[in-house]
């Protein structure tokens, strides 16, 4: 039988004494340590007030991993108590994993839905899930309630042991076991982001706006330089005419009594329209989306004590990428970023993946040529641009970035066939991939992350790759378009896999230090930290995208780099 402690990151670091915690109605904590099975491994004790149970043990110098419901639940009133845990599994995000590994995406994932299946007992469904970007409510659910007379330490332990033994029964357990772990840790990450908040400077956004948006008109009207722009826009169609350039259907109409068809008011649509209304209605679309998304009531909701608070959702799209509930943080526009300010004698270390998925997919594939190539130290672009595309690195970076999305059309389909003949490997991964999505059956990610069913899949922009249900028809149906999300799924979602790593190497290596992560999006993150702790922030980023890609895909000759820079302002970054 394994003993009573497990890895931490799968890279051979010190290993964690397990502790199971579940908080009562009233804040206290019902708590027992756990053997490798996963089960009661000493006497449950009920301490009064979870943060100082929790930070008790803690202090026994032990590494401890924290076995708990949710850590949503639970782990903001230890950071509210000042109380920092290292490590922690969550069992309903664990929960939601295993059910897609075991190809029942989308089933309940709450301790009380996996306990009722334990029992074969009717399962109750989860609280639907607010929209990415939705505000917090007030009113949003609780956790699902257990069955009356349950005692919730018991729940957990049973449900915990379960889940011990289904990734044992995996057929892949370590793999499966790192995935469970770092989407762990990426709720850690994601919680100490939420309280932490990104440095804003409330000033600094309100003078951008004056000076995009103009002057504010009483009674919640649109500012002066929107109204202008409206006033423009509808000159252009002639005296007398009144167009509202925020209503998409009036502006087409405007168009088509000017003997213009446009499909739609997009930008790119728009472009292509040779007419004196384009230019003033493109400027209005711009601002307009500026006063709406992260104007003056943006600023009033989010923006409070100097930080921008948003509410972090990971693992929020299905290949793993987070999204946000409330303020658009993980779509904050180039201008806005102006106000996001270091501290005063701090400094904003922002730090982005070098072309992360193309070296995800050299990882994954195994492909000699590829791993070469992304292990050269070099672009990878010019690289492959050097050795197979005639020192075209266009061409080089539209083949590649081809294969991963499935843009086997005209241009691409030449491309397609030269990086074949060069990386056949690698091709032959994503190839199999959107076979096997085709056919209806289980992609997974390296680590064992699992593509929901074509119905259950939430296909959003973020999740790059897979058009418009229409194109996706008109190019063979749903089949198909599964194909082609399958495609990208095994390269975006093994990527999401390895930033959670690089989170959680991340912030152990800051734990010490007064620096803080603040924010996170697909393959960037920005720490806020003293400006004497910078150079060694750099070099912690560096070393946890080099532990990562270890642990992640283990001993192979591909890098994963970061670009990084040391910045008073965001926007100075890039």
């Amino acid at each position: 039988m394994r003993d009573d402690r497990d890895s931490t990151a799968g890279d051979g670091r010190e290993r964690a004494v397990r502790w199971a915690v579940a908080v009562t109605a009233e804040g206290a904590a019902r708590l027992c340590p756990l053997d490798g099975r996963g089960r009661a491994a000493g006497p449950v004790v009920t301490e009064p007030d979870v943060a100082r149970a929790v930070a008790s043990r803690a202090a026994s110098g032990s590494a401890v991993r924290w076995v708990w419901r949710s850590t949503a639940e639970v782990y903001p009133r230890l950071l509210d108590a000042g109380v920092r845990v290292e490590r922690c599994h969550d069992v309903e995000v664990s929960e939601a994993l295993l059910l897609g590994h075991e190809g029942r995406w989308g089933e309940p994932r709450s301790l009380a839905a996996a306990l009722a299946r334990l029992h074969r007992s009717p399962v109750p469904d989860d609280p639907p899930l607010p929209a990415a970007d939705q505000q917090p409510s007030l009113f949003a659910p609780g956790p699902v309630p257990l069955p009356p007379g349950t005692d919730p330490l018991r729940a957990l332990l049973e449900v915990y042991a379960e889940q011990v033994r289904r990734v044992e029964a995996s057929g892949s357990p370590e793999r499966l076991r790192l995935l469970l772990a770092a989407e762990s840790a990426g709720t850690l990450v994601a919680a100490e982001m939420n309280r932490a908040g990104v440095p804003w400077r409330a000033d600094v956004h309100r003078e951008l706006l004056r000076e995009l948006l103009g002057e504010r008109y009483p009674g919640g009207g649109e500012p002066s330089r929107l109204a202008e722009l409206a006033e423009e826009v509808s000159r252009a169609f002639g005296p007398g005419v009144r167009v509202r350039p925020d209503l998409p259907a009036d502006v087409v109409r405007a168009f088509a009594r000017a003997g213009i068809r446009v499909p739609s008011t997009r930008a790119w649509e728009l472009r292509k329209v040779d007419h004196p209304a384009v230019a003033p209605l493109l400027r209005y679309k711009t601002l307009y989306r500026l006063h709406t998304a992260h104007g003056w009531s943006w600023l009033r909701t989010w923006v409070r004590d100097g930080r921008f608070h948003p509410e972090y959702v990971p693992g929020g799209s299905v290949t793993g990428r987070w999204t946000s509930n409330g303020g658009g943080a993980l779509q904050i526009p180039k201008v806005v970023r102006r106000a996001v300010v270091a501290d005063e004698g701090w400094r904003l270390v922002v730090a982005d993946a070098d072309q992360m998925e193309p070296r995800v997919l050299a990882a994954v594939s195994r492909d000699r040529g590829l791993m070469e190539v992304a292990g050269s130290g070099r672009d990878m672009y010019s690289v492959l641009s050097d050795r197979a595309f005639g020192g075209d690195r266009d061409r080089a970076k539209l083949a590649l970035l081809g294969a991963v999305y499935g843009q086997t059309s005209g241009d691409g389909l030449r491309h397609l066939a030269d990086l074949r003949r060069r990386y056949p490997a690698a091709v032959a991964y994503v190839d199999e991939a959107a076979r096997a999505g085709e056919e209806g059956r289980l992609v997974r990610t390296w680590l064992g992350r699992t593509c929901p069913p074509a119905a259950a899949r939430d296909a959003d922009a973020g999740d790059g790759g897979v058009g418009p249900p229409e194109a996706d028809a008109a190019d063979g149906g749903a089949a198909r378009a599964r194909g082609r999300f399958t495609r990208n799924f095994v390269v975006q979602g093994s990527g999401a896999d390895w930033m959670l790593l690089v989170l959680a190497s991340l912030r152990q290596s800051l734990a010490g230090m007064r620096a803080e992560l603040v924010f996170f999006q697909h393959d960037e993150v920005i720490v806020h930290c003293p400006a004497e702790e910078a150079e060694a922030v750099v070099e912690a980023v560096r070393a946890a995208g080099e532990r990562a890609g270890r642990a992640a895909f283990g001993e192979t000759p591909v890098r994963f780099p970061f670009t990084t820079a040391v910045v008073e302002c965001y926007a100075d970054a890039k």
